[in-house]
């Protein structure tokens, strides 16, 4: 399977947004674990813009990705303990250095937790219990490196019983022959607003154990990316009806915006525009990953120096970038500074502590797995 440089840019491209909406989430009334001491609720008119797109986009790359991996020839037992080890250990190593310092800080901050970090770490953090509503230990941002993983569990059973075959001739008609690949469009808009309709008012929890409405949204959006990796009937489709999902996602968008506007912060609407609200940011999500999708295969699928280092640090800056954003913060807390001048601080310093996090961490040969690269073939021989 030939390599796709433009899924590895939007992969690149999609992780810096997410490290940009994560810093964006101090501002916004919405809860997070340290917030600016004056939220600006109109912040959350250009979070929207990638609030209901940016997860699914992830899961369907990261979809893509499994494919092209597995094609390289591993046997299915190889690929699944390669991905095992390559998502379990930074997840384990993150959970217990590399998150701690948050729930500290959202306990000292909301709830005057008493202790310094290291009474907190010793005492606290490992007791497997909820404190003031949070659960200890927790993996926080790092939930999407555990779903993945899960994921990527079930599809290696997916395909070990012999299911996938079948699953991908189906693919490929349904959504590159059937209507001229419309469906591509159509299809996962009606299984999200299904989703929707059957599990009213749910919300995420991240506990892969009760959060049912985040599986049928994600694992179906990480299916749809390993299927696609290997139908070029469903790439040519994309090429066809990209454009016209990128301008129904910016009319959405327009409809999401308009209502946050009108009804700021945590307010719901009244019906009809709750539902309207809802319905538009589904299509709009949908609409912006095949208008993605098609815009990274028709514009950035090609190479450059710069393409190795950039997929290369964003695992490790996936895994850092959040502990770096709430602990600058805390930082800034007590000097009253106005949010421009604390968002001045935060993105500089966040980019910075994840390239230093990632630069230093990728020349130390035993610490590259727990960050997420692979061993070098130096080490890999000793």
């Amino acid at each position: 399977m030939e390599r796709h440089y433009g899924m590895d840019w939007l992969r690149v491209g999609a992780f810096a947004l997410l490290i940009l909406y994560h810093i964006g989430m101090v501002f916004v009334p919405w809860d997070f674990h340290v917030k600016t001491a004056h939220p600006i609720p109109w912040v959350a008119i250009p979070m929207m813009a990638a609030n209901s797109w940016r997860l699914m986009l992830l899961f369907v790359i990261s979809g893509y990705a499994s494919r092209a991996l597995l094609s390289k020839g591993a046997h299915l037992g190889s690929f699944i303990t390669a991905r095992s080890k390559r998502l379990l250990i930074p997840l384990l190593f993150g959970v217990i250095f590399i998150v701690p310092v948050q729930p500290w800080i959202e306990l000292a901050v909301k709830y005057h937790y008493p202790h310094d970090f290291a009474w907190f770490w010793l005492h606290d953090y490992f007791g497997f219990h909820r404190l003031h509503g949070i659960a200890l230990p927790t993996w926080q941002h790092l939930w999407f490196v555990g779903y993945l993983w899960c994921y990527t569990l079930a599809l290696t059973l997916l395909i070990a019983a012999g299911a996938w075959l079948r699953a991908q001739r189906g693919f490929d008609w349904l959504f590159g022959s059937l209507f001229g690949g419309a469906l591509i469009v159509v299809v996962p808009i009606v299984w999200l607003l299904g989703v929707d309709i059957l599990l009213p008012g749910a919300r995420e929890t991240h506990d892969p154990l009760h959060d049912g409405v985040a599986h049928l949204h994600y694992f179906p959006g990480f299916l749809f990316g390993f299927a696609l990796a290997r139908s070029a009937p469903a790439m040519a489709a994309i090429g066809r009806w990209w454009k016209p999902a990128g301008v129904v996602a910016l009319v959405a968008y327009g409809v999401v915006a308009a209502i946050e506007w009108r009804w700021p912060g945590n307010t719901m609407p009244a019906n009809p525009w709750g539902v309207t609200f809802a319905t538009a940011r589904v299509v709009q999500g949908w609409c912006a990953v095949i208008a993605l999708a098609g815009f990274a295969d028709s514009h950035w699928n090609y190479d450059t120096p710069w393409r190795r280092t950039l997929t290369e640090a964003v695992f490790p800056f996936y895994i850092v970038h959040q502990t770096i954003i709430v602990l600058v913060e805390f930082w800034l807390l007590p000097l009253h500074a106005p949010p421009l001048a604390e968002f001045a601080v935060l993105l500089p310093a966040t980019v910075a502590g994840c390239w230093a996090f990632y630069l230093v961490g990728r020349e130390i040969g035993w610490l590259r797995p727990l960050i997420g690269l692979r061993l070098r073939p130096r080490e890999n021989a000793a």
